[in-house]
C-alpha cells in the first residue's frame, strides 16, 4: 500500500515538472512540424539519469504520445521519433534505445540500443535525381506484442508477436509469429516457446 502511494506522488511530481515543458512543447508543435518538435523534446528529456528521469520522461510522453500508460520504465539516452507511439504498462525499455512510430504491448521488455523503426521503407531511394534524404518514405506502425524480450542491439522493422524472444543483435524484417523464439541478420526463427 504504502509502495502504491510513493509511487503515485511521484508520478504527480514528475508530471507538476514537466507542466513547462508541456507548455512549451505545445508552442513549439504549432511552428515545427509536430514530429519534429518532439523529437527535440524527447532528446532534451533524455538527459535525465537513472529512476527520477524515467518518470520525468513517462510525464512527459503521457501527455504527448498517442497512448502512454504510466506503469513503465523508459531507461536513459532513449530517444522517441513519433508522437503517434503507444506504451502499454509493465514495458521497460533500457538505456539508449531509439523508437519510432510503435505499438509496444504489455509488459515487453527491451535491452540497451535497441532500434525499433517504423518499418522497413521509411526512406525511398527509388529516384536517382534527387537525394536520397529528400524523398519521402513511409511510416509504418510496428506492433511488439504482448510479454516478448527483445535482446541489446536489435533492429525491430517488422511486427514481432506476442511472447517471443528476439535475441541480441537481431535484425527483423519480416513479421514475427507468436511465441517464437529468432536470431539473426536477417531474424529466423529457431525455435517456439510453446510447448
Amino acid at each position: 500500500m504504502f509502495k502504491q502511494k510513493t509511487k503515485h506522488a511521484a508520478h504527480f511530481i514528475a508530471l507538476l515538472i514537466t507542466l513547462p515543458a508541456y507548455c512549451a512543447y505545445s508552442i513549439a508543435h504549432l511552428i515545427l512540424p509536430k514530429d519534429q518538435a518532439f523529437t527535440g523534446f524527447s532528446q532534451l528529456l533524455s538527459l535525465f539519469p537513472g529512476i527520477s528521469g524515467s518518470y520525468l520522461r513517462v510525464a512527459f510522453y503521457h501527455l504527448t504520445m498517442q497512448k502512454c500508460q504510466k506503469e513503465l520504465f523508459i531507461g536513459f539516452g532513449t530517444l522517441f521519433s513519433q508522437y503517434q507511439t503507444e506504451l502499454f504498462d509493465g514495458v521497460y525499455i533500457g538505456p539508449q534505445c531509439n523508437i519510432g512510430k510503435c505499438r509496444i504491448e504489455k509488459n515487453c521488455l527491451l535491452g540497451s540500443g535497441v532500434h525499433v523503426m517504423s518499418g522497413k521503407r521509411q526512406h525511398n531511394y527509388t529516384d536517382i535525381d534527387i537525394p536520397i534524404r529528400e524523398q519521402e518514405g513511409i511510416l509504418k506502425s510496428i506492433t511488439i506484442g504482448e510479454d516478448t524480450w527483445v535482446g541489446n542491439g536489435a533492429l525491430i522493422m517488422a511486427n514481432v508477436g506476442k511472447k517471443c524472444i528476439i535475441g541480441a543483435g537481431s535484425v527483423v524484417i519480416n513479421d514475427i509469429p507468436d511465441y517464437s523464439i529468432v536470431a539473426g541478420n536477417p531474424a529466423k526463427t529457431i525455435k517456439s516457446r510453446k510447448k
